[in-house]
C-alpha cells in the first residue's frame, strides 16, 4: 500500500439530513443523534447538507445551533449553503451568534451561483429584485467582509431619547456585524468543483472543500476525477497565502462494510452500483463528473484510498453519508469508519467524548 504524502489529521463525516414530510422532527432529531454518536466516536468534524423545498435540512445554521448544545468537542460544518438563497449580512449574524454558542466551533462552507431551479422559485425568493440578483463571487466577498469584522455602515454611536421623565433611553450602534466572533474568518469554506472556483477560494484566504463531484471544462480534458479534482486543489494553494499548509477537505462516498449484515452490504452494494453509470462520463450541460461510491471493508476502502492522487494530497476528510439509508445504517457505517477505517488510514484517534 503506497504512503500518503499527508498522515490523515481530521476524520470528520457529512449528513444530508432527511426527514419524512408527515414526522419532519424525527428526522431532524436523527440528524442531532447522529452527530451526538459522532462526537462520542471520536470524529474531528460533522457536516451537514442543505437542500430547499426538499426533505432535507433548509436551515443548517440552526441545525448546528442546536447540535452545539448537545455538543462539546466536535466541529460542525456546513456544506454547503448555496448563497443565492441567503441574505450575507444577515447570515453573518447567524454564523458568528452559533459560532459564539459553540465556543469556536463552527465550519461554514458556502457556494454560489444561481439557485436550483431559478425560474421557478424567484417570485417567491426574489419577487422585486429576480432580474438584478448578482449570484457570483461578489456574494461571498461581501459574506467574508462581514464574517471578519469590515465595516456595514458608516454610522456607529450612540442614539437616545427621553424614554420617560426620570430615564433616558440609549442604544449603542456598531458599524461592524454584531457579535464579532474572531476566528470565525479563517474557518470559512468555499465548496467547489471547478479551477475558477478554487483559484479564487484561494486567493481570498478561504478553505476549500471538495466532494465527490467536479466539472470537466475543457473540451479536451479528460474525464479523470482524481485527476481533475487533484489540479483544483494544486490551483487553490497556489493562489493561497497559506501555499502548502492551505486547508483542503476530501468528501467521497465512503460506505464501510465491517459488521453491516448480509442484508445492509447487499442494500449498499446496490446503491453503489446504481450511481456507478454517472461515473463514466460527464454528466448534462454543466459537464459534471461524480466519483464512484466506495463500498467494502475498511482494509479494501484504505487501499483505494491510498492510491488515490487527491487523497494523498489532504490531510483532513468529510466523508459523505448516502442519502436515503436508515438511521441504523448511518450508525454501523459511523461508527465502522472511527473504529476500522480511520486506524486503516493511519489517522491517530481523537479520545472520544466521555
Amino acid at each position: 500500500m503506497p504512503p500518503t504524502s499527508r498522515p490523515l489529521r481530521k476524520l470528520g463525516f457529512l449528513t444530508i439530513g432527511l426527514f419524512d414530510e408527515a414526522d419532519p422532527r424525527r428526522g431532524h432529531e436523527s440528524t442531532l443523534e447522529i452527530i451526538e454518536l459522532g462526537e462520542r466516536l471520536g470524529f474531528d468534524s460533522a457536516w451537514v447538507r442543505h437542500r430547499h423545498l426538499q426533505y432535507g435540512i433548509s436551515s443548517p445554521v440552526a441545525v448546528l445551533a442546536a447540535a452545539s448544545q448537545r455538543t462539546r468537542r466536535i466541529e460542525l460544518g456546513t456544506a454547503v449553503i448555496p448563497l443565492g438563497w441567503e441574505n450575507p449580512l444577515r447570515l453573518a449574524e447567524d454564523l458568528a451568534t452559533v459560532d459564539l454558542l459553540s465556543g469556536g466551533r463552527l465550519n461554514p462552507g458556502v457556494s454560489v451561483g444561481p439557485p436550483m431551479h431559478y425560474e421557478q422559485v424567484k417570485d417567491a425568493l426574489y419577487p422585486d429584485t429576480a432580474d438584478a440578483e448578482d449570484f457570483g463571487y461578489e456574494r461571498v466577498r461581501r459574506l467574508l467582509d462581514f464574517v471578519r469584522g469590515k465595516p456595514a455602515t458608516d454610522f456607529s454611536g450612540v442614539e437616545g431619547f427621553e424614554a420617560t421623565r426620570r430615564q433616558p433611553h440609549v442604544e449603542f450602534s456598531s458599524d461592524r456585524v454584531q457579535p464579532h466572533s474572531p476566528g470565525l474568518g479563517r474557518r470559512l469554506w468555499y465548496g467547489g468543483g471547478s479551477l475558477r472556483s478554487a483559484q479564487w477560494a484561494g486567493e481570498h484566504g478561504m478553505n476549500f472543500l471538495t466532494s465527490s463531484v467536479v466539472k470537466v471544462e475543457g473540451p479536451g480534458e479528460a474525464a479523470d476525477f482524481a485527476a481533475i479534482q487533484l489540479s483544483h486543489i494544486r490551483a487553490f494553494r497556489a493562489a493561497h497565502p497559506d501555499g502548502e499548509d492551505a486547508r483542503v477537505s476530501q468528501g467521497l462516498v465512503v460506505i464501510p462494510t465491517d459488521s453491516a449484515s448480509p442484508e445492509q452490504r447487499a442494500k449498499y452494494e446496490e446503491y453503489a452500483a446504481k450511481c456507478l453509470p454517472r461515473t463514466t462520463s460527464p454528466q448534462g450541460p454543466a459537464r459534471l463528473l461524480f466519483a464512484p461510491d466506495l463500498v467494502g471493508t475498511s482494509e479494501e476502502i484504505a487501499e483505494r484510498l491510498h492510491a488515490h492522487a487527491t487523497f494523498r494530497e489532504v490531510d483532513e476528510v468529510a466523508f459523505a453519508l448516502p442519502f436515503t439509508f436508515e438511521h441504523e445504517d448511518y450508525v454501523q457505517i459511523l461508527t465502522d469508519m472511527a473504529t476500522k477505517l480511520g486506524p486503516a488510514l493511519g489517522r491517530q484517534p481523537t479520545r472520544p467524548a466521555a
